[in-house]
């Protein structure tokens, strides 16, 4: 009776796991395709299938990511499957909400911040990973500050490169480049953003007795890569309208410039095993985009209002884990 339990509590957080990875299909893949979008490069269809295929290809590509959240956020051997379990539902919520308004919100925070509230409160404080966190905040650090830069640098080199052609010419160029650098962008989202829930979803597994060390199987790639397939495919599109068209107005050039830039900082993050935001990297990229043509050409109001999404994640997320986590501890307990 007692194994039986266990089975059915792995299978409802290996459930909740592969809902929040659905959720993040929603809010965190639509990164990888809003600009070729907006800038009409690709068709939405083709946007979506090109996002797919090289999302998974971009999650096979490497597991450190992965072996990150799973193994170097909280200690392992001090949480358990309600940990996991209450987590994943501060995820779901916080994401779902963020994705109804329209709001693309960092996962990656949601994730680790979920995972913070909820093992303070099962097993506390102390089992948290210092060297892991340390990751957390430069990841937080390369995507806001390196993805501006970089989007601004770029967009100023090429300006300056092709200074007496006319716009016909840029935008035939860049729209035929625009399709390698979506490519990129959404192969480097697959190996840092895919990596994220595969950690929780192997750790589960060692938990509930499946594998008997931290792994990460070949078939859960190729499964939570596709079920945030089928998320962005389903519900990305209001993250992709402010992204894509809200931010600032976006030509080609201005495309190809951001998912460069972008791509560029996520994949080495993804070889340094550093669980950065894409959604932090590329709105901030195209902020730099905006802002090397003159400052008032990006929304700042809807800047601000992206950036104080980011901001109230990792409270919120925090706390709504750690509210689940004491109230099925306390169901537990009179149980």
């Amino acid at each position: 009776m007692e194994s039986g339990g266990v089975t059915v509590g792995l299978a409802l957080v290996l459930l909740l796991i592969v809902a929040a990875e659905f959720v993040n299909g929603w809010t965190d893949a639509p990164n990888a395709i809003a600009t070729v979008i907006a800038t009409r490069a690709l068709t939405p269809r083709v946007a979506i299938v090109l996002a797919s295929f090289l999302n998974l290809a971009g999650a096979l590509s490497g597991t450190a990511v992965a072996t990150t959240i799973g193994t170097g956020i909280v200690q392992a051997g001090a949480v358990s499957l309600l940990t996991i379990g209450s987590a994943m539902v501060g995820i779901i919520i916080w994401s779902s909400i963020a994705a109804y308004y329209g709001l693309p919100t960092s996962e990656s925070h949601a994730l680790v911040s979920g995972l913070a509230g909820a093992t303070i409160v099962t097993a506390g404080p102390s089992a948290l990973i210092g060297s892991g966190w340390q990751k957390v905040f430069t990841g937080l650090l390369f995507s806001t500050f390196l993805g501006f830069l970089g989007g601004l640098v770029l967009m100023v080199l090429l300006l300056w490169l092709f200074r007496g052609s006319g716009p016909r010419l840029v935008r035939g160029l860049f729209s035929r480049l625009q399709v390698l650098s979506a490519a990129f962008m959404a192969f480097s989202h697959g190996s840092n953003d895919a990596q994220k829930f595969m950690g929780p979803f192997a750790l589960a597994l060692v938990l509930g007795g499946v594998l008997p060390e931290f792994s990460i199987p070949i078939w859960v790639i190729v499964l939570l890569a596709s079920v945030m397939g089928l998320g962005t495919a389903i519900g990305g599109w209001r993250i992709i309208r402010t992204m894509g068209f809200r931010v600032t107005r976006l030509e080609p050039i201005h495309g190809f410039c951001a998912e460069t830039s972008a791509a560029t900082v996520i994949e080495l993050a993804s070889r340094l095993g550093i669980p950065l935001s894409t959604t932090h990297t590329i709105n901030t990229a195209i902020m730099g985009v905006g802002a090397s043509r003159r400052l008032s050409m990006v929304r700042w109001g809807v800047a601000r209002t992206i950036v104080g999404a980011w901001i109230i994640t990792f409270p919120l997320c925090a706390g709504i884990a750690a509210a689940v986590a004491a109230a099925l501890t306390a169901i537990g307990r009179v149980t």
